[in-house]
């Protein structure tokens, strides 16, 4: 009897438990979270950071969406999720929700833009 195989990809479901901390799912304020959030970094990564929580700091410097974010940290939403809120509690980064799908066709704020033309036409 041989003795149990371990996996060999280090990128299994240990990696991504060990990431969490054993946890499965955001809380508090990313429990909103969608795929087209605009995540952006409000600080610098710190010495002894987590090395996932410092890529999201370097990549977030201009605004990034949670999927283009998955997408380049090769992380699935609910680990990256869980990633997320240890910064946003913090502080670190600050999420953008997407304009909702019945607000988007509202168009641009008619008001606003009678300013915007008014101010250009006393140039």
């Amino acid at each position: 009897m041989s003795a149990p195989r371990r996996p060999s990809d280090p990128s299994g479901l240990e990696r991504y438990y060990v990431l969490t901390g054993g946890r499965s799912g955001p809380g508090g304020s990313a429990s909103s979270l969608d795929v087209a959030t605009l995540v952006v970094s409000r600080a610098a990564p710190a010495t002894g950071m987590q090395h996932e929580h410092e890529e999201i700091l370097r990549r977030c410097r201009d605004p990034l969406s949670v999927a283009e974010l998955g997408a380049h940290l090769g992380l699935p939403f609910n680990i990256l999720a869980v990633l997320l809120s240890d910064l946003l509690d913090t502080g670190r980064v600050e999420a953008r929700n997407p304009i909702p799908a019945h607000d988007a066709g509202r168009g641009p704020d008619l008001a606003l833009l009678e300013e915007v033309l008014s101010g250009l036409e006393r140039l």
